[in-house]
Order: C-alpha cells, then sequence, then structure tokens
C-alpha cells in the first residue's frame, strides 16, 4: 500500500469525508482534523466525531469506516455535507456524489483517494487535559469528540 501525497494538506486545505454504515444505511460528514501514521505496527488513519454528530452513531455500531479526499471541484459539495445533518435531510441525494461499496463500508466514486480502515480504538477527548486556551476556543458551550483510530486495510484509487 502507499498513499502519495501531503497528508497534511489533506485534511487541514482539502478536507475529507468520513463514512461509515453500508450500502443499505450510511452517514457521511466532512472532516478536517485527522492523522495518519503508523500505530501497533499497522498503518493508521485517526479521526475525530463530536459526540453530537449523526455519523457518530455509524462510526460507534459499525466495524468499518472510510476517509475518502476529493478534488478542488467538491469543495462545495464537502461544505454542505459538513454543515448539514444526515438526521435532518437525505445527505447523499442532495450531494450530488454517487456512493459505492468498499468493502464493508461506503465511500464515493467521485473520491481521488480513499482509505479503508478497521476501527481499532476509540476514546472520548479529556479537556482538562488540553491547554485552557484550546479547550475554550474548541469546546466551550459544545460536545466533545471522540477519537477513533482505525488500521487503513485497503486503499482505493
Amino acid at each position: 500500500m502507499q498513499f502519495d501525497t501531503d497528508i497534511f494538506a489533506q485534511f487541514d486545505k482539502k478536507w475529507a469525508l468520513l463514512t461509515a454504515g453500508d450500502k443499505e444505511k450510511f452517514n457521511t460528514m466532512t472532516i478536517s482534523w485527522g492523522g495518519l501514521g503508523t500505530l501497533w505496527g499497522k498503518p493508521v488513519a485517526t479521526v475525530y466525531v463530536r459526540e453530537s454528530r449523526y455519523t457518530h452513531e455509524f462510526m460507534d455500531r459499525e466495524d468499518y469506516f472510510t476517509v475518502s479526499f476529493y478534488p478542488e471541484s467538491c469543495r462545495r459539495t464537502l461544505g454542505v455535507l459538513g454543515s448539514k445533518s444526515g438526521r435532518d435531510m437525505d445527505k447523499m441525494h442532495a450531494s450530488g456524489l454517487t456512493p459505492k461499496q468498499a468493502g464493508k463500508t461506503m465511500t464515493f466514486e467521485e473520491a481521488e483517494v480513499t482509505l479503508v480502515c478497521r476501527k481499532l480504538f476509540r476514546q472520548k477527548l479529556d479537556t482538562a487535559s488540553m491547554p485552557k486556551d484550546i479547550a475554550e476556543k474548541f469546546y466551550e458551550g459544545q460536545s466533545d469528540h471522540d477519537m477513533f483510530i482505525g488500521e487503513v486495510v485497503e486503499i482505493l484509487r
């Protein structure tokens, strides 16, 4: 497996979609926080999901998820997917993206790269362990994030 790109720009500048569920029922959300690396001798992707997000329910329930990256032409769509909830509308239909099965979970045809991940770990971020300025900026009056770490089992292009 090989992923040839500037991984820091992928999350911070281009954004990504986090998707969990199966072809019968899945949800996706735009993410701009994440990381790639090696943990426990495995290639991993780390993502962060607020407890209040609909996708969080899918991440808790499912064993697999995808992290997919998109061309600049999809930026407007990713903005919509990050601002609307699948609880309130059919985001998949409204997005114009084409759902595609990726192993035991889902991604979209328009993705430049999709990381198929097997969930290994979940943990709540402890705001008491963060610098005060970060906790205040990102968490005051908002729900906490859970960190999910998944083994990258396949890279789709």
